[in-house]
């Protein structure tokens, strides 16, 4: 399977490389596939398999909580020192360094280690997942937009992300029961581990696989050149700060992003409350991934047509009304179909507002030269439920451990994080949803 997938990897980039006549797809193409390929080991394995992670390394919700807030801590400081180096050097490099680098933490993580062994992991993720990689994924994305083509830009990237992680998903499920020497209803804790153990090892090494397509193939383009600054000032950060835009989407992805951390619960929600055995409660996980890519490039490609601040409004409205559903209580085991629909719509609120909140980012008048440093300090604010969502929702989910008001208390936080961000981007659709 490994080998099978790195070789339609490698034809495909051939076929690119011979006949797209804008280089510039084929440069999307490889900040998709490292896009998500370098968050598979800390957050999309463990929101699929999340039973089974819980299980394997003996954690609770609590501990498993306090590992993101660690990676989440680190990542705040790596988002601050990080995105500079976005608008004073070129990203390929930058990304396929992080992407070995976050690779050789899945090897770690294959030998299951102690819980502060495993902390001090997801702090190393933190490092090798920001540092190097967010903001230069973010102004290439940006570059590549121009200067009407934002919606569809973000959309496709953060479409193809959750395709990209659709399909580790997927692969992970398959690897995984492929792997399982009894059904999943029989499978005991060590057979369940040494098929996980197979999952880690197979996405470790597709990520390194990635990382050196982007090393050799992810070309330097003009444009990209002649947006590079050879210094970033304090006069530049003032000129950054001053922008009410930067502000306000401080606020906005705080929001949104409490609302995306909320979903890596929806599998558990499977089988505590809808009482799925471990592998279809992966499934459900699955196809939340598949419901990413579908709703970032619908979005994507109507956001342009449309007005994108309006678009982003939209998506909080989604979000409030799938938070509500589930913390109503309405939805249990006798309730299949009312599950599924209010699946279906909290993803596309939550994936909406993923695939648009950084291509707000022209209509705010953000300098495009200063785009990583922009970066920088909004993800300084809007990443901090990195560091609190985990636990919070841990600690709601231990207080009433496999019953269905945990599960509601969840949602009911979800469901006020997306109030709030409905608010801020009405506020900002009043402001600068008039500009195209």
């Amino acid at each position: 399977m490994l080998l099978g997938f790195s070789s339609f990897l490698v034809i495909f980039i051939q076929i690119l490389v011979l006949n797209e006549t804008k280089p510039s797809w084929f440069y999307l193409l490889l900040l998709i596939l490292s896009g998500e390929a370098i968050f598979i080991l800390p957050f999309v394995l463990p929101r699929v398999f999340r039973p089974t992670v819980l299980d394997v390394l003996e954690l609770d919700n609590v501990q498993l909580g306090l590992c993101f807030s660690v990676y989440g801590l680190v990542a705040m400081v790596s988002y601050v020192l990080g995105g500079p180096l976005a608008d004073k050097y070129q990203p390929q490099k930058l990304i396929a360094i992080a992407l070995w680098m976050t690779a050789l933490g899945g090897f770690v993580f294959a030998h299951y280690p102690a819980f502060w062994v495993l902390q001090i992991l997801y702090g190393w993720w933190g490092f090798t997942t920001i540092f190097l990689f967010w903001a230069p994924m973010i102004k290439a994305t940006r570059i590549w937009g121009g200067t009407d083509s934002q919606g569809k830009a973000f959309g496709f990237l953060d479409g193809g992300r959750g395709l990209t992680g659709a399909l580790f998903s997927l692969m992970g499920v398959v690897v995984f029961s492929f792997f399982l020497s009894e059904s999943p209803h029989l499978a005991d804790l060590d057979d369940r581990k040494k098929a996980f153990t197979y999952v880690l090892y197979t996405a470790s090494i597709i990520i390194i696989l990635v990382g050196v397509l982007v090393w050799f193939f992810m070309k330097t383009t003009e444009s990209d050149e002649n947006i590079i600054l050879e210094r970033i000032s304090w006069k530049d950060i003032k000129q950054v700060l001053k922008l009410p835009s930067v502000w306000l989407l401080m606020v906005i992805i705080l929001c949104g992003y409490v609302g995306y951390k909320i979903t890596d619960i929806i599998s558990q929600y499977a089988e505590e409350v809808m009482l799925y055995n471990q592998v279809d409660s992966a499934k459900v996980g699955t196809l939340l991934q598949f419901l990413r890519p579908a709703t970032g490039i619908l979005f994507g490609l109507i956001a342009d047509r449309l007005k994108i601040t309006w678009l982003l409004v939209v998506s909080f409205v989604l979000a409030l009304i799938g938070g509500l559903l589930f913390a109503s209580g309405m939805i249990a085991p006798t309730t299949t179909l009312l599950f599924f629909i209010s699946v279906v719509v909290i993803a596309a609120g939550v994936y909406g507002i993923r695939a648009l909140y950084f291509g707000v980012m022209h209509v705010g008048k953000i300098p495009l030269a200063l785009t990583g440093t922009a970066v920088g300090l909004i993800s300084l604010i809007g990443y901090t439920p990195d560091v609190f969502a985990g636990p919070a929702y841990g600690m709601l989910l231990d207080a009433h451990p496999g019953e269905e008001l945990g599960h509601q208390n969840v949602f009911w936080m979800l469901s006020a994080f997306a109030l709030v961000g409905g608010v801020a981007a009405w506020v900002y659709h009043k402001k600068y949803g008039k500009d195209k």
